[in-house]
């Protein structure tokens, strides 16, 4: 598609991603004929996933983010979805960035168009796409408008309230006032009066932290490990647990923790066969042989801060060393749990199995800034022991 250009589309049901040589946040906002939110439920990202229609899904850093936008139940009165990209790296220009988005049926995978905006600069954010309602049909639009002030500029474009936290009570001079949006195709919008600046994940996350408590995560969901502007740097606890679907039946599932490389490099693997690994930094609680029993049945301690440098990657994974499969295990869950006080920081609950023997449950990634992002992963391989994890593991990093 070239900017401008259009396309009815052929299912109700599509999906639209954004990728790029760097890691971009997607989002969505479900628009009335008047160009506005309805109100800040209509803005759809990271710390907001899902709206009526509209789903917001997290690649994780190894895939891209995408917005799901299923037009059959997309409410009365909403008669554009936008779909919005912009660096998770704070100030990042589009300089130098060719993002790609592709428009594909959520059901079936299949792609139905492309655009990639030409002769980006200054932006920080982009308009990238549209599905829009006319006469009666869905269509997509390839848009490519750009911001210089990033996703706020969108936002305020399009409605959303905006709010900066408050700066330090210091004397300041005023004031200059935000750069007007600057755009590489013609807007269609009137740029909004700037209203308080929107509450915002903090700069250089693009992700759910830790400030507001507990997490809990659904599937390739991600939370940044930082707690008042501070990498979450201390000892943590990885807690797995399960229940058998079939209370007459034992099952013997083994939790592991596998670390990686920059290059993805397998560097070693924790587990019942080898109890500490990376000098003492990640250690196992030991084999349960039956998941009977509440609370974490395998208990995997990680000592971020003595992670040696040259290990950027841990997938926690469990298999099913006796080979029954994971539709015979019911409540599988792993929970990040801060391990000086006991409070649980992050949880996920796998709610969906498939017949297969190994389960790639999260993973945690060093980020150039030194904190770590935990993402929820929940990806079923056909492996019964930690040995024939690594290669997907690795794959999914």
């Amino acid at each position: 598609m070239t900017p401008g250009s259009n396309i009815p589309l052929p299912v109700a049901k599509v999906t639209v991603d954004v990728s790029a040589p760097v890691r971009l946040d997607v989002s969505g906002l479900l628009l009335t004929a008047d160009g506005k939110v309805r109100s800040d439920d209509d803005f759809i990202f990271y710390n907001q996933p899902s709206g009526p229609g509209v789903s917001y899904r997290s690649g994780g850093g190894s895939a891209p983010d995408a917005i799901t936008v299923d037009t059959a139940v997309i409410p009365p009165g909403i008669e554009k979805i936008v779909v919005t990209a912009s660096p998770d790296a704070a100030g990042q220009t589009f300089q130098g960035i060719e993002p790609t988005a592709t428009i594909r049926g959520a059901d079936d995978n299949a792609v139905i168009a492309t655009f990639t905006p030409p002769q980006l600069g200054a932006e920080t954010a982009l308009v990238i796409v549209e599905i829009y309602l006319r006469n009666g049909a869905w269509k997509a639009r390839a848009v490519g408008q750009g911001y210089a002030n990033g996703l706020a500029g969108i936002a305020t474009d399009f409605g959303v309230t905006v709010e900066e936290p408050t700066p330090a009570a210091t004397p300041t001079p005023a004031p200059t006032p935000a750069p007007a949006p600057t755009r590489s195709v013609a807007s269609t919008q009137p740029p909004a009066a700037t209203p308080p600046m929107p509450a915002t994940p903090p700069p250089g996350t693009g992700k759910i932290n830790l400030d507001k408590g507990r997490v809990s995560l659904q599937k390739n969901q991600t939370v940044s490990l930082v707690k008042g502007g501070q990498p979450l740097l201390s000892q943590v606890k990885m807690g797995l647990g399960w229940e058998p679907a079939y209370r007459s039946r034992d099952i013997d599932l083994d939790a592991s923790v596998i670390a990686y490389g920059p290059q993805r490099n397998h560097v070693d693997s924790c587990y019942f066969g080898k109890l500490a690994i990376l000098n003492g930094a990640i250690k196992h609680s030991g084999d349960n042989l039956t998941g009977e029993g509440g609370g974490d049945d395998e208990v995997i301690v990680v000592d971020l801060g003595r992670i040696p440098q040259d290990v950027t990657g841990l997938v926690f994974t469990v298999n099913s060393f006796s080979g029954q499969k994971f539709t015979e295990v019911a409540k599988a869950y792993c929970r990040l749990i801060d391990a000086a006080t006991g409070e649980e920081l992050v949880r996920f609950d796998l709610t969906n199995a498939e017949p297969q023997t190994g389960v790639m449950m999260a993973k945690l990634i060093r980020q150039f800034s030194g904190e770590w992002e935990m993402t929820a992963m929940g990806e079923f391989v056909k492996a019964r022991t930690v040995r024939n994890m690594v290669k997907p593991a690795g794959q999914a990093l």
